[in-house]
């Protein structure tokens, strides 16, 4: 641990809360690829000193959110939106469509660029990953440095050695050559701790340090790996058992709650394959984690010795859950993996067990049952949108303007409450344009009232990531595995694991949220889920003119009628009982659908992620019926009942492309094309469905 802690805990003791501190200065602290559990205030046995002095002189959260990716979670925090409304749905890379450019866009504006113009001094240290451009000579619009930042040190890509990183920048220039003796989680911690030092304006300061520990690959100094030696030789299991008691005992997690299953495919620790190496690898990830809370300390210490500390807000959080990724001896490109190391050494990359982690011509990383660990006691990793992906720890540091000392809040927020909590502190004015361009509104409330142990108004927090969904209202939570996985639902009150799927038990509840869900996905650039390039122009399509189905009759997409670029029509008889899906051919991309819902009839297109749902307004008559419908080469959409005219209206284009959902008759197990919870099974039973194009 830096400096005494007698000498820290007088330092908070000195800092009695003020009714209305000055406006504070802001330290903003990231951890990469960090595990809910991974910290000793949260149950963890690594010791992390710093930060847990840290939370006992402050706040923890314990259900705090982050979006399950490192891009995507970065872009949230720095502009108070949901990462497709700022261009970054995904990774750093353009997609194709407006929530998956990969760069922060111009109808957002990060954290730095709004204090900025409140008179704050803004730095940054370590990790950006905003930016598909990453090279020295290309465009730099979307480099710290031109996004509000008065100065820069750190890595614009996100991930590399630990001992010579790559993309290594100093405000705009890359950085040639390191010392011999370079580390980067010290590295980040020193130049923070400088900054802070040098800091002597009026102007309150605004830090952001963004730590690439502990991401992959597993690098740390020796000294730091042979403290660890032994402490993992029990296993996972163990470990899973131990964190979560004491985080029972801590209060993060309530009694009683269990720990979920080992994940699919992970064997017990006494059946696991090279035990001694599995050992190291958690040996060499909990040095990592040593590493970045000495560096927290090196930080701390500075604000401490230079006065700052008892009126700075201070919040330390991750990026995403512990990262089940095996990195494979094919893995390599020249943006984060070396072919040599600075000395010549080749780099030995990929998970061998020949081969212990640590040092710098390794590249390694420490795999899923380790994550799930990490994750203690939650569903999932990194990517998924179960509590294992995007529960994350928050600390929240702040003697002179929060009053109560090592308590716990169990209010759920997210990273887009970090912008409106900055704003509001720092008397900041939020802009509604800039540079004659409209500014999205903040997605966040401030969590000033949280600190003080109120609540928030109620609202909804969304989640979508490479197509897995969520919701988090109140206490409810729905939630996917994948764009085309259906839709759980889960009292978070006694349920915190996600194990006892309400769904089936709470259908009205399920509809109504996954209704919400759809329409914040159309509002906020979602759609369509994971875009992925167009399929080839090669590809074989069915070349029939006619199908005739029944229901539960189900094509693939190859198999389904080829309506890319084509008008179709059908006839449908049916006897309908309720509401459900009568056909569906696509998802939330590409595709069509006809259903009931609420008792009326839905003729629904999806082009390019956009939808069209026209509705009849009177309600479709139960019992026996025959629908005749169309989508008409102008858009024009239509179906009758009988001769009777029930549901028109026009889309802007026909289907561009051919969906690569399949077809379904009677429900929609994929990804659904209209706002209903899929499957959304029919309430009757389709007789006959003829498509013709």
């Amino acid at each position: 641990m830096v400096g005494s802690p007698l000498a820290f805990a007088l330092a908070l003791l000195a800092a009695a809360p003020q009714t209305q501190p000055p406006r504070p200065h802001i330290v903003l602290v990231m951890a990469d690829d960090f595990g809910f559990s991974d910290l000793g205030c949260y149950g963890s046995e690594i010791a992390t000193p710093n930060l847990d002095a840290l939370a006992a002189g402050g706040l923890r959260f314990t259900q705090f959110y982050n979006t399950a990716r490192c891009c995507s979670t970065r872009a949230s925090l720095l502009t108070g939106l949901y990462p497709h409304q700022a261009g970054i749905g995904h990774m750093v890379n353009d997609r194709g469509h407006d929530g998956y450019r990969g760069d922060l866009n111009d109808r957002c504006v990060t954290i730095a660029e709004v204090l900025r113009g409140a008179g704050y001094r803004t730095a940054m240290v370590g990790k950006w990953h905003v930016t598909k451009f990453i090279g020295k000579d290309g465009p730099k619009d979307g480099w710290p440095r031109q996004r509000g930042f008065d100065e820069f040190f750190g890595t614009i890509h996100g991930a590399g050695s630990y001992f010579e990183p790559n993309t290594l920048t100093e405000g705009n220039t890359f950085v040639d050559g390191v010392p011999d003796d370079f580390y980067y989680t010290d590295a980040i911690g020193e130049r923070a701790a400088k900054i802070v030092r040098q800091h002597d304006s009026e102007a309150p300061l605004f830090l952001y340090v963004p730590f690439t520990s502990p991401h992959w690959p597993l690098h740390a100094r020796p000294a730091d790996i042979a403290a660890q030696r032994g402490r993992y030789d029990g296993g996972w299991d163990a470990l899973r058992r131990a964190r979560l008691a004491r985080q029972i005992e801590l209060g993060i997690v309530p009694e009683g709650t269990p720990l979920t299953p080992r994940d699919r495919g992970e064997p017990a620790w006494e059946d696991a394959a090279h035990r001694a190496w599995q050992a190291t690898r958690m040996e060499v990830y909990a040095a990592q984690v040593v590493a970045m809370d000495r560096a927290v300390g090196t930080l701390r210490q500075a604000l401490a010795e230079s006065g700052k500390l008892a009126n700075t807000l201070f919040l330390f959080l991750a990026d995403n859950g512990g990262c089940a990724e095996e990195i494979g001896a094919g893995w390599g490109n020249s943006a984060s993996i070396p072919k040599t190391t600075r000395d010549g050494r080749a780099v030995r990359k990929g998970n061998d067990p020949k081969v212990a982690p640590g040092p710098e011509d390794t590249y390694q990383s420490y795999g899923r049952a380790w994550a799930n660990a990490s994750n203690t006691p939650f569903r999932r990793y990194k990517h998924w949108v179960h509590e294992g992906g995007i529960a994350s720890p928050l600390i929240v540091h702040w003697p002179a303007g929060i009053a109560a000392r090592g308590e716990l809040r169990h209010e759920p927020t997210h990273l887009i409450d970090v912008m409106p909590t900055c704003v509001a502190l720092a008397g900041a004015s939020y802009p509604t344009t800039v540079g004659g361009k409209a500014i999205q509104p903040m997605e966040g409330a401030s969590l000033r009232p949280v600190f003080a142990g109120e609540a928030l108004a109620p609202r909804d927090i969304y989640f979508e990531h490479e197509g897995n969904r969520a919701v988090r209202r109140g206490a409810w939570k729905l939630v996917a595995a994948g764009e085309h996985g259906p839709f759980e639902l889960y009292d978070m009150r006694t349920d915190r694991t996600e194990q006892h799927d309400l769904a089936t038990q709470e259908p009205t509840r399920a509809t109504e949220l996954a209704a919400a869900w759809q329409a914040w996905a159309e509002r906020c650039a979602v759609l369509p889920l994971d875009p992925k390039p167009a399929p080839k122009s090669d590809v074989k399509r069915s070349t029939a003119r006619r199908f005739a189905l029944e229901h539960g009759d189900a094509l693939a997409s190859d198999a389904a009628p080829d309506v890319g670029g084509h008008a179709f029509a059908f006839t449908l008889r049916a006897r309908v009982d309720g509401d459900g899906v009568l056909v569906a051919h696509g998802g939330s991309s590409h595709g069509w659908a006809l259903f009931v819902q609420e008792g009326r009839l839905h003729f629904a297109l999806r082009v390019g992620g956009k939808l069209t749902d026209c509705a009849s307004e009177a309600l479709l008559p139960r019992g026996e019926i025959t629908l005749r419908g169309q989508l008409a080469a102008d858009g024009a959409m239509t179906v009758h009942l009988g001769d009777t005219p029930l549901v028109a209206g026009r889309a802007p284009s026909i289907l561009r492309q051919h969906p690569q959902d399949g077809l379904e008759v009677g429900r929609d197990d994929g990804g659904a094309v209209g706002r209903y919870p899929a499957p959304f099974a029919l309430q009757g039973t389709v007789h006959e469905l003829v498509i013709t194009r």
